[in-house]
């Protein structure tokens, strides 16, 4: 679609994903309630944005679906996107920095559904200890947060895979992994055949967070392509963020995740965001809230700070020269 946007960056849409239906636990549905409550919106605004809240989708539920062992709850899934894609669409249309607040993996496809209805091409950085590469045919557990990646790369459910009119909704050479350590074998073998990059946990640990995302900026030529930020918080080593679905040994210290995920969200290319997996019932004291407020709003006021920094001035003594007299 023919629409010229301009870019707003002081300006943030809000849009809340309460599903869990994807995952492999209840209670991811309430994360967005928790957040807001955790001062979210309150917070943004104290750091200097102007926040557009698109409001809730409706809940969709966790539920076993043993009818559909290959690809459990994926009617309510599909329903929850086209909802989330409808706030997208308009949310992209704005120019303002698309926020998802979730909720399971799946919401990214409706997030990034609504960036191509006005983007013809847009990469995907999955910020994640899992691949998500699965699909119904490999699945150990039928869930369809185990497929995510693969179904967005055109490979898996109909019903998924064609969600965007022309799959894939994003090619492979323009996804990367970052964060890996937990792989199936399926996986590892689509891995070692696939275009996709992928950075592995161990690594962004060698060189600390900040670097290891600088250098997947430059080799996903973000400065001349945009792209959207998936965030599943279980990334993060269990003993730093407990408050997830499927924690586990290993994972990312919590300060290498807060120093990549600042250079990826404050580049200038970036259209939008989803933050997945975060469970407020695993996080009795609301700690986990609070962090995850903290993370966001620390990062996003880095955001906006780089974006709205004046131009450097020229060094002093120099001349500027217009481009008629540089005409021979």
């Amino acid at each position: 679609m023919a629409v010229k946007i301009v870019r707003q960056p002081k300006k943030i849409a809000l849009i809340g994903a309460p599903s869990s239906a994807a995952g492999f636990a209840p209670g991811t549905e309430k994360a967005p309630a928790a957040l807001r409550a955790a001062g979210l919106i309150e917070r943004l605004q104290s750091a200097g944005y102007e926040v557009t809240d698109y409001g809730d989708c409706a809940p969709r539920l966790f539920a076993d679906d043993e009818e559909h062992r290959r690809a459990r709850n994926l009617a309510e899934i599909v329903a929850g996107l086209n909802d989330l894609k409808t706030r997208a669409e308009l949310a992209v249309k704005t120019g303002a920095l698309v926020l998802v607040i979730g909720g399971d993996c799946a919401q990214v496809i409706g997030l990034l559904t609504g960036a191509r209805r006005y983007h013809k091409h847009v990469n995907l950085l999955w910020f994640d200890r899992d691949a998500d590469l699965n699909t119904p045919a490999s699945t150990p557990s039928g869930r369809i947060d185990g497929m995510v990646v693969a179904h967005i790369i055109g490979k898996g459910a109909p019903e998924l895979v064609r969600f965007w009119g022309e799959p894939p909704l994003v090619r492979e050479p323009d996804v990367t992994l970052f964060g890996l350590e937990r792989l199936d074998p399926p996986e590892q073998d689509f891995l070692a055949r696939s275009p996709m990059r992928h950075v592995y946990a161990r690594d962004i640990q060698f060189k600390s967070g900040s670097a290891a995302a600088q250098e997947t900026l430059a080799h996903m030529h973000a400065d001349a392509r945009e792209f959207v930020l998936h965030l599943d918080l279980d990334v993060i080593a269990e003993e730093d963020f407990p408050a997830v679905n499927v924690p586990g040994s290993g994972g990312l210290r919590f300060d290498d995740v807060r120093s990549a995920f600042a250079e990826f969200t404050k580049h200038k290319n970036l259209l939008g965001l989803d933050v997945a997996q975060y469970n407020p019932d695993k996080d009795s004291g609301g700690s986990g809230a609070k962090k995850l407020v903290d993370l966001l709003v620390e990062a996003l006021s880095a955001r906006l700070a780089a974006l709205t920094a004046p131009a450097p001035e020229p060094p002093a003594g120099s001349t500027e020269v217009s481009s008629s007299e540089t005409t021979a």
